[in-house]
């Protein structure tokens, strides 16, 4: 996890071992934004399940419908606790008679602990293969261009294509409106990036993923989650959870919540006060008149919007409420 580090400020805490920016995060914002620019998410983990029975065998342990997938299909998913919070999010591929979890970085023991839990007697193989295989993202507007100019596969939003190399590439619709992401053998990480970067791409660290990210109001499990976290509350219905399918581990949350469509909290972008580099981190208490509502999630500087984070909070405040973040005013955006 240490490609192209050598001209760029590492990101530090989780993401550790990546660029968080070369330099100028604003810029490299902006070409996320309006061109292409290269990732390096090298630090995420990576499990494969092999075996016959598997997508069945997923789709029961699972808040996603994967039964149907087919070669190439590319989802999210999530693991919930029997009270339905959430404990694990995946980008799940079924690709070549093998179905690919990519997740956050350091989380695989985990989830290849509750794999091989809930095997019982299926005929499946869960693996960690972080060691083997990196996570790079392509993102902007000029994607499609990218991958042309490298002699890479361009799938559908929402599908996968396998690689001469081995791995694939995923065509996904966030943080922007148009990225990919690489799957690729760990080995090949840099002259993966360097392909891209001959094909028009233009280095970005995890900064400026993050930044559209943020602004896009996409939540990321342990920054915008926390031990009470249901998926109504953070926009991950749909998304990660398929509300007409059989029995899972805290199925019975999601429904309920469904049907009365009161989540407790609600995740909202929040404009933050000052110029300061240094911005609260995450889990930090967003108050109310000294009460606690609810907490930070990440927190950066966008290069059009200026300091920004995500917060989740009670769903019953206003708009308009009076919040503040570590003493500082803050306002909810409410574009």
């Amino acid at each position: 996890m240490t490609t192209h580090l050598h001209n760029a400020v590492p990101a530090e805490g989780l993401d550790a071992g990546v660029a968080w920016h070369y330099g100028d995060p604003l810029r490299e914002q902006r070409v996320l934004a309006t061109r292409a620019g290269v990732v390096d998410r090298s630090n995420r983990d990576v499990l494969v399940v092999a075996g016959e029975d598997r997508l069945a065998w997923l789709h029961s342990i699972c808040s996603q419908h994967v039964t149907d997938l087919g070669d190439g299909d590319s989802t999210e998913s999530l693991v919930l606790s029997p009270h339905g919070h959430v404990e694990q999010h995946w980008q799940l591929t079924e690709l070549g008679d093998t179905a690919w979890l990519d997740t956050e970085p350091g989380a695989a023991p985990e989830v290849l602990g509750y794999l091989q839990k809930m095997r019982f007697l299926r005929r499946v193989e869960p693996s960690d293969v972080s060691a083997d295989w990196a996570v790079v993202s392509l993102v902007g507007p000029s994607t499609p261009d990218v991958l042309a100019a490298a002699g890479l596969p361009l799938p559908d939003v929402g599908q996968a294509a396998a690689l001469p190399g081995g791995g694939f590439v995923r065509r996904m619709s966030w943080p922007s409106a148009d990225a990919a992401d690489l799957v690729v053998p760990r080995p090949s990480t840099a002259t993966t990036i360097d392909a891209l970067r001959a094909g028009g791409a233009e280095l970005a660290g995890l900064w400026a993923f993050e930044a559209l990210r943020v602004e896009a109001g996409r939540p990321r499990l342990r920054f915008e989650t926390d031990h009470r976290t249901i998926p109504h509350e953070v926009g991950w219905i749909g998304p990660a959870v398929h509300l007409d399918k059989g029995c899972y581990r805290g199925q019975e949350t999601v429904a309920r919540v469904q049907n009365l469509g009161k989540p407790p909290r609600r995740l909202v972008l929040l404009h933050l006060a000052g110029e300061s580099d240094e911005l609260p981190p995450p889990a930090t208490a967003v108050e109310l008149d000294g009460r606690t509502v609810g907490f930070l999630g990440t927190a950066l500087h966008h290069y059009e919007l200026g300091p920004i984070a995500l917060a989740v909070v009670k769903r019953s405040l206003p708009d308009d409420a009076a919040l503040t973040v570590a003493g500082s005013p803050v306002s909810v955006d409410r574009s």
